[in-house]
C-alpha cells in the first residue's frame, strides 16, 4: 500500500466521523436520561475506537522504532512508521472530538475517560511514529 493510499484512508475515515458525529453535535437541548455502567453509549464506542487507534499506532510505532534500530527484521520501519503516525493521528483526533463534545465528566455515558485515554495514547503513537520515521530517513 503506497502512502498516498494510506493518507487517503486516513482523510475519509477522519471526514468520516466528522460526518457521523455532526447530528449528534446539532441536538445539545435534550438531556439524555442517566445510563447505565455498563451501557455502551455512542461517546464511549468512539472512545473505545479512538483509544484502540492509538493502542495499534503506539505497538506499530513501537516495532518501527525497533525495526529502524536494526534489532527486529531486515527492513527500515518507514511503513510502519507512516502508520503509526497516521493511526495516533486519528486516534488524537477522534479522542479530542470525545472529549470536546462530552457534557458531563467521568460516568456520564458520554465517553470522556476513553477520549482523554485516545488522546495520550494518540500522542504516544505519533511520538513513536515520528522517532522511527527520523530513524528511517537517517540510515536510508
Amino acid at each position: 500500500m503506497s502512502v498516498r493510499h494510506l493518507l487517503t484512508a486516513a482523510a475519509a475515515a477522519l471526514l468520516g466521523s466528522l460526518v457521523l458525529a455532526a447530528p449528534a453535535a446539532a441536538d445539545v437541548s435534550v438531556q439524555p436520561d442517566p445510563v447505565s455502567a455498563y451501557a455502551l453509549t455512542a461517546g464511549r464506542l468512539w472512545s473505545v475506537v479512538a483509544a484502540l487507534l492509538g493502542l495499534a499506532g503506539a505497538v506499530i510505532g513501537g516495532l518501527a522504532v525497533a525495526r529502524s534500530a536494526g534489532r527486529i527484521g531486515t527492513g527500515n520501519g518507514r511503513r510502519g512508521a507512516i502508520v503509526a503516525l497516521v493511526s495516533g493521528l486519528t486516534g488524537t483526533v477522534i479522542g479530542g472530538l470525545v472529549v470536546a463534545a462530552a457534557d458531563g465528566g467521568p460516568g456520564t455515558g458520554y465517553g470522556i475517560v476513553g477520549g482523554f485515554a485516545a488522546l495520550v495514547v494518540g500522542l504516544i503513537a505519533m511520538v513513536l511514529g515520528g522517532l522511527a520515521l527520523a530513524r528511517s530517513r537517517r540510515a536510508g
